[in-house]
């Protein structure tokens, strides 16, 4: 008997995340989880699906060129597994703009207006946009659901969101939006479950990743976040600066003769833990390595994380708790606990033995500040969102 079922897609530059949930009622149960990475260099397929040996296969550069070809190539692995039948599929969508603040289901006018929001999110958008439009192309009946990494800060008020600009420019889109919003909202949700009380106070949630942004939240709804109008904002990242002085771009312009191009290399894919350690943007490279630029690199972004996280505090008045999530806020138990030593006089007291151990609470009993890991799961969030939205 085949069960209904939803397929996530949360798609990069040179990766294809995806997940197959099945519907029972009102509940998801994980059936398949895979990838394929290394698009155009190393391709490599891995999945596991349940109560099934785990797939692992490579292929050749020339087989899987760009993202179009990762997604034929796993839409036929896909075709070949049974007990199952596609019933929407929701998709990871980094920029909703200024209009979206809730998931959608996708028509061709909607796919117009989300490919007018490329230009403010130029390593995500088009990679999010490109399996949305090949679903499209072969099943067009199938619905597909769009949930964006923006919505969860579309209630910030109206002073968190603008720049102090002329107003036309706020009007026009110009704005602080903030992203990794399904993580958020995922993370706040299991930290109702696992702590109540403390859900409803004053939290900072740090999204630790190659990607990596700090939100403000209170009772559970984002009130700011670190980054703003694009995703270059706000804390050292694996290949992004994270704050910077507009002057520094208008010296590389002025003074180097810089190009947009150049400057949209540099700051996207050239910067960050990459640029301050000439070894590359993998955290887990960092810590393993004994060269001084290294360990620099991760010093400085030690430092960002904890001045942004001060930021945070101020405007939520004070902190109930902080919480660490994503690649590196899970499994860089020497990271969490450099930044949490830098936030002791929040109240924040720190749990050695409980971050090493990789507990979920690491903060000690007597802490006025607690302190967690949660693991995050933007997949469920956007299977979620997208069972909502097709009911």
């Amino acid at each position: 008997m085949s069960m209904d079922a939803i397929l996530v897609i949360n798609a990069g530059s040179s990766s294809l995340k995806f997940q197959i949930f099945g519907i029972e009622g009102d509940a998801l149960t994980r059936l398949v989880r895979g990838q394929l990475d290394g698009v155009g260099t190393r391709p490599r397929l891995k999945a596991t699906v349940e109560g099934g040996a785990p797939v692992d296969k490579t292929y050749a550069p020339s087989e899987i060129t760009d993202l179009p070809a990762a997604i034929k190539t796993v839409r036929d692995w896909l075709a070949a597994l049974s007990g199952f039948t596609l019933r929407a599929v929701g998709h990871r969508v980094v920029h909703g703009g200024p209009d979206f603040s809730k998931p959608v289901l996708i028509d061709d006018a909607i796919l117009q207006r989300l490919s007018g929001y490329e230009e403010l999110a130029p390593l995500h958008q088009p990679n999010n946009l490109a399996p949305i439009r090949l679903v499209m192309e072969h099943d067009p009946d199938l619905p597909q659901v769009a949930c964006f990494d923006t919505a969860f800060h579309r209630n910030h008020p109206r002073q968190a969101d603008v720049y102090a600009l002329p107003l036309e420019f706020y009007d026009e889109g110009v704005r602080r939006y903030g992203f990794h919003g399904l993580s958020y909202e995922y993370v706040s949700q299991r930290l109702a479950e696992i702590a109540p009380s403390v859900a409803r106070g004053r939290v900072i949630i740090a999204h630790l990743g190659s990607g990596a942004s700090m939100c403000a939240v209170k009772n559970g709804l984002s009130i700011d976040s670190t980054m703003g109008f694009t995703a270059l904002d706000g804390l050292v990242m694996g290949t992004r600066p994270g704050q910077l002085d507009p002057g520094v771009v208008l010296y590389l312009v002025a003074q180097r003769g810089m190009s947009a191009d150049q400057l949209s290399d540099l700051l996207y894919r050239e910067s960050g833990l990459k640029g301050l350690s000439g070894i590359g943007s993998d955290m887990r490279d960092l810590l393993a390595s004994a060269d001084e630029n290294a360990r620099f690199a991760i010093e400085h972004f030690v430092h960002r994380a904890a001045l942004q996280a001060g930021m945070l505090a101020a405007a939520l008045e004070g902190v109930d708790a902080f919480v660490f999530t994503a690649g590196i806020g899970e499994n860089a138990p020497a990271i969490r606990a450099m930044i949490a030593g830098k936030l002791a006089w929040l109240g924040l007291e720190f749990d050695v033995a409980a971050n090493e151990a990789g507990l979920q609470e690491i903060s000690t009993s007597k802490s006025r500040v607690k302190a967690y890991v949660i693991p995050t799961d933007e997949e469920l969030m956007i299977a979620r969102h997208t069972l909502a939205v097709v009911g």
